[in-house]
């Protein structure tokens, strides 16, 4: 089972390795950057590479990279339009250089138009974005939402119509979210549930795109749209719906990234165990 969590990207970038490392965990999510603020400047040279030999010396494979919150592939504000475009190349291109396989996105809101000018945005930055970093070999991951506002995503159906707009669709998968899956009305504590999800994704775009699980319970209601992250067995999808999803033969191959709740320290650890005791090999 190949198992991580998010860690903190607090001090120097190559430091959250070590915490995966202390976790026990073979790999991670990170971000390389301050999500809630735009670029002010470059990681530095000496400390990509002293990430690189970390991650080879710890043997955390793959890495995730996470985009920031403040980029809006699918806004139709021109200028918050093109930053995002050119602020995700940047990020793309770091990711390279710093040896990441994966950098995770969400699909972004369409604000006060529809539906269907938010993801043809959102299509037409995507093949902008994969033509000028062509060099790059970091796979996108498109990320399901719980639907809350104007976010697209929470119906793998926009997924479906976003990779079928692309020209080099081969460098994009999916990343699942458990959590917004079931906030989004897919019922993932039963196993019923689980198997409609799969059964959708399998004919919107197949389940061998999905390259990554995000394991979270959920804190809201089923259908909510309200997007709360709980601890594994702690929310309303539960211990048993988690365990279906860890152990379901589709599923058990891909990796698992955690974005538990950290009130404290001793929370991920807390919630790896759990992960870990579920777990039928």
């Amino acid at each position: 089972m190949l198992l991580g969590v998010h860690v903190s990207s607090g001090g120097k970038i190559y430091e959250a390795l070590d915490r995966a490392h202390e976790l026990g965990c073979k790999t991670m999510q990170v971000f390389s950057r301050n999500p809630q603020r735009w670029r002010s400047d470059s990681l530095r040279q000496q400390d990509m590479e002293e990430f690189r030999r970390r991650r080879t010396k710890f043997k955390i494979k793959p890495v995730f990279l996470h985009i920031s919150y403040l980029i809006n592939l699918a806004s139709p504000n021109p200028r918050l339009y093109q930053a995002s475009i050119e602020a995700f190349i940047e990020d793309i291109l770091e990711a390279h250089l710093l040896g990441a396989e994966y950098m995770v996105t969400h699909m972004g809101s369409h604000k006060d138009t529809t539906e269907e000018a938010g993801l043809k945005r959102f299509t037409d930055a995507l093949n902008i974005i994969l033509e000028r970093t062509a060099q790059a070999k970091v796979m996108l991951l498109l990320e399901n939402t719980a639907g809350s506002g104007s976010w697209l995503g929470y119906t793998f159906e926009h997924q479906k119509k976003i990779i079928e707009g692309l020209a080099r669709r081969e460098r994009v998968g999916l990343c699942l979210d458990t959590a917004h899956a079931y906030l989004a009305g897919y019922d993932l504590a039963t196993a019923k549930g689980l198997e409609v999800l799969l059964e959708e994704i399998e004919s919107m775009t197949g389940i061998d795109m999905v390259k990554l699980i995000h394991l979270n319970d959920a804190k809201g209601a089923l259908g909510s749209h309200h997007d709360r992250h709980d601890h594994i067995g702690k929310g309303n999808i539960g211990i048993e719906g988690m365990g279906n999803i860890i152990n379901h033969p589709k599923l058990k191959d891909i990796p698992l990234i955690l974005e538990t709740p950290k009130q404290s320290a001793e929370d991920d650890s807390m919630n790896l165990a759990v992960v870990r005791k579920l777990r039928k090999d």
